[in-house]
């Protein structure tokens, strides 16, 4: 994967200010990991690691062996976040966290039925992180939601429930619906019925697709569930009709750089689809997936693509812009929010050009 060691600082500080949304971030990936241990010493978890050092050395990796191996470091997260205190502490938290690199709008995925093998209910764990969220938006301004999540490796009838939970929270906190999890021998189309439930109460969908498995899982997502936008999407390439489709229809792609290479849907940064795709025109947004486990920001995920794929900082503000187009958010709010971030990324952008170029020419 490529470094950012030798990435200049100056252009590093104006990309960590300018205004962004985060549209794909899981919760139980996104932890602070000094939370992770205070949470398991509280809750008497055992972890069978005596330090942080161990523990990163877990949960940070390179290249991946495949998305099963990336996900079954969640089992660790997982087993600390079984009570309502937990989850509201680290919604809080991460929201506060994204709030320091500048993001406007943060969109939390998560499945309330992983967080209940204590008997806290989904209702009481829902509650929680919107709770978290609101508290963080009083404190750092930071605004979002919560997308709910179904799982493609548990029934169909849990995904339903959880389209349910999804139509009561609608305006309550939640802004949207996924599913997620190991793609391969789960197709979203058996998840059909839980789609059709949260599109008849006019609720918001994206979809992992398209990062363990071909172009078909991105075509169920979009014709048998209704995906508004994509989770990943890397495999898109390899179906240019349905290319065309999801370029025309304007549905994004939620690109996550760092997570694509460790679960080995790409085989290297530098063979990632983001710049075919940014050049073909489709709406693309940059995203950490989960902060966590891929030890990242969106900060680093943004220099990452600037350095990789030789963008200009006009790039860069094409990607954010995007990212809010495709937000779940009320369109009033979203063209609001627009033309006002719109004007603060072209002031810190013609700050930092003329910063540079007056100090290109003091140095001739």
């Amino acid at each position: 994967m490529s470094s950012l060691t030798s990435f200049d600082p100056a252009l590093r500080e104006v990309i960590y200010k300018l205004p962004k949304a985060e549209l794909h971030c899981h919760l139980d990936g996104s932890l602070r990991v000094d939370t992770l241990f205070e949470l398991a010493k509280e809750k008497k978890v055992k972890i069978p690691y005596k330090n942080k050092e161990e523990l990163m050395a877990f949960l940070y990796f390179e290249k991946g062996e495949s998305l099963e191996v990336y996900l079954s470091k969640f089992d660790l997260t997982l087993s600390v976040l079984q009570t309502p205190d937990a989850l509201e502490r680290v919604a809080y938290e991460l929201a506060e966290d994204a709030s320091k690199e500048n993001i406007k709008w943060l969109e939390v995925r998560y499945s309330p039925i992983l967080h209940t093998n204590n008997g806290m209910g989904t209702v009481e764990n829902l509650e929680s992180v919107i709770h978290g969220l609101k508290r963080a938006e009083l404190d750092f301004g930071i605004q979002g939601g919560v997308i709910i999540c179904g799982m493609r490796n548990i029934s169909p009838e849990v995904s339903y429930n959880l389209a349910e939970l999804a139509v009561a929270y609608k305006n309550r906190g939640v802004v949207g619906f996924d599913l997620a999890g190991p793609e391969e021998n789960y197709p979203a189309k058996d998840h059909e019925n839980a789609f059709r439930l949260v599109l008849k109460n006019n609720i918001n969908i994206t979809i992992h697709a398209g990062e363990a498995y071909g172009p078909e899982s991105i075509h169920q997502a979009v014709h048998y569930c209704g995906a508004h936008r994509i989770g990943h999407g890397t495999r898109l390439a390899e179906d240019g009709d349905l290319l065309n489709y999801i370029n025309d229809h304007r549905i994004c792609l939620e690109i996550c750089l760092t997570s694509n290479v460790q679960t080995g849907a790409v085989k290297s940064l530098e063979n990632h689809p983001f710049k075919y795709f940014k050049d073909y025109g489709l709406r693309l947004c940059l995203n950490t997936d989960n902060r966590l486990i891929s030890n990242t920001t969106l900060t680093n995920e943004l220099c990452l693509a600037y350095q990789t794929f030789n963008l200009k900082l006009k790039d860069i503000k094409d990607v954010l812009i995007d990212g809010f187009k495709s937000s779940f958010m009320h369109h009033r709010d979203r063209v609001r929010l627009i033309r006002q971030i719109s004007v603060e990324i072209d002031e810190l952008i013609q700050e930092y050009e003329s910063t540079t170029s007056i100090l290109k020419k003091s140095n001739l």
